[in-house]
C-alpha cells in the first residue's frame, strides 16, 4: 500500500556499521520510525568501514576523513540501502555530493565521561596517581586534559567501545579511558561512569552525543519519511557547531572542541582550538537569538541545506542564524591566531 508519505510497500533498507553500538542506535531509529509508520517494512544491512578495519592506527593518523561512513555511503550511492544511521560527529561537515543529513534526532548527554580500571574505583582523575596512563583515541580530549591534569599521561586506545572497556579491565595498562557518556549509555553501561567531565574540564565534539540520520539528497520520499526525526533544538545546536568546524576547517587531525547551551530562545556557543598538549589554546563564547516563526518555505528554498542539515521543519531563519553563530565565532578565533595553532597541531600530528 502506499504509505501517506509516498513510500511504497518495499522494504526501507536502513545502512549501519557493524558495532554493537552502531547497532543499537540504529535500532533505535528504526524503532522510532516503525512507530511512525507501522505500515512499512524497514531491513537492517550491516557493514564494515574502514575506520572498523584498521584498530593499530590512531584515527588522527589514518588521515581519511570519512573513516566510518564511506563505505556506507558508497552502498546509499549505489541505491543498496535508502538511509544511513550514523552518530553525527562522524559525519564531516562538508558531505559528498548528493547526500544530505536527513534527521538528527534528539541528542544524548554529549558530555565526555571517564570510566576508571576496577582498581580505582571511586577516584577521579585529579585523584589517580602520578604518571597514571589514560586511554583515548581523541587528540581534543587529549590536549584539553593535559593541561587540567598534567600528573596525568595519555595514551593511544583504539577499537569499539567493548573492545576499550575490556583492554582498560583486563590488563593493567591503563588507570582509565575516556568515553562520550552518550555511548556508555546506548549500550546500558551507564554504571560504569566513574567521572562526568563537565565543560570547566573538557569541552565535548561538535554533533556528541547526536544520531544522524543520511540520505540521498534527491530521494524526497525517504527525505520526507525520515524528517519526521528532527528535534529542533538539537538541529540547531549542532548546526553551530558544524559551521563552526568548517570555518576552522578542523576534523579529527586537530583539537577542536565545543560546548552549546539553547535556553529561552537564545543559542550560546563556546568554542576552542588547542594545541596537541594543550599549552596554547583559544576558547571563547558568542549567542545568538534563534526564536523565529515557523514559515512554510515550500519553493525554489526547498531543499536548503545547513553544513549538510536539512530540516525543513525547522524554521529557516533559526538555522541560518545558528549557522552564522558558528561561522562567526570561527572567524573570532582565527581574528585571534587560530589558524596558527591548528596548523601547528596539523603538522605535528602528521610527523
Amino acid at each position: 500500500a502506499q504509505g501517506e508519505n509516498g513510500v511504497d510497500g518495499r522494504a526501507i533498507r536502513v545502512g549501519t556499521r557493524r558495532s554493537q553500538l552502531a547497532r543499537i542506535q540504529t535500532d533505535s531509529v528504526v524503532t522510532m520510525l516503525r512507530e511512525l509508520y507501522p505500515d512499512l517494512r524497514f531491513e537492517i544491512v550491516a557493514m564494515s568501514t574502514t575506520g572498523d578495519k584498521i584498530l593499530d592506527t590512531a584515527l588522527s593518523k589514518i588521515g581519511e576523513k570519512s573513516l566510518f561512513t564511506k563505505e556506507l555511503e558508497n552502498a546509499l550511492e549505489r541505491n543498496e540501502v535508502d538511509l544511513v544511521v550514523h552518530s553525527l560527529k562522524d559525519l564531516p561537515t562538508c558531505l559528498p555530493p548528493g547526500f544530505t543529513i536527513g534527521a538528527v534526532c534528539k541528542r544524548e548527554n554529549p558530555l565526555d565521561a571517564v570510566v576508571f580500571h576496577p582498581k580505582n574505583c571511586g577516584k577521579t582523575l585529579s585523584l589517580l596517581p602520578e604518571k597514571s596512563v589514560i586511554g583515548t583515541s581523541s587528540l581534543r580530549r587529549a590536549a584539553q586534559l593535559k593541561k587540567k591534569f598534567p600528573h596525568l599521561e595519555f595514551r593511544d586506545i583504539r577499537g569499539n567501545l567493548n573492545t576499550r572497556l575490556k583492554k582498560l579491565d583486563e590488563k593493567e595498562d591503563f588507570s582509565a579511558v575516556i568515553l562520550a557518556a552518550a555511548g556508555l549509555k546506548r549500550m546500558g553501561w551507564e554504571n560504569r561512569i566513574g567521572q562526568l567531565l563537565g565543560p570547566e574540564d573538557c569541552l565535548y565534539a561538535v554533533g556528541q552525543g547526536a544520531l544522524a540520520v543520511e540520505v540521498r539528497a534527491k530521494d524526497q520520499e525517504i527525505l520526507n519519511m525520515v524528517s519526521a526525526l528532527h528535534d529542533a533544538d538539537t538541529v540547531l545546536c549542532c548546526i553551530a557547531e558544524r559551521a563552526f568546524m568548517k570555518r576552522l576547517e578542523g576534523g579529527c587531525s586537530v583539537p577542536v572542541a565545543v560546548n552549546t547551551l539553547l535556553k529561552d530562545g537564545q543559542l550560546y556557543l563556546t568554542g576552542a582550538v588547542y594545541s596537541l598538549d594543550g599549552s596554547d589554546s583559544l576558547k571563547e563564547t558568542m549567542q545568538t537569538g534563534v526564536s523565529y516563526p515557523h514559515q512554510n518555505e515550500d519553493g525554489p528554498n526547498d531543499d536548503v541545506q545547513h553544513v549538510g542539515i536539512t530540516a525543513k521543519n525547522v524554521p529557516g531563519q533559526a538555522q541560518e542564524a545558528a549557522e552564522n553563530l558558528g561561522v562567526e565565532l570561527a572567524s573570532l578565533l582565527l581574528s585571534k591566531g587560530a589558524k596558527h595553532i591548528l596548523s601547528v597541531a596539523r603538522q605535528l600530528n602528521d610527523a
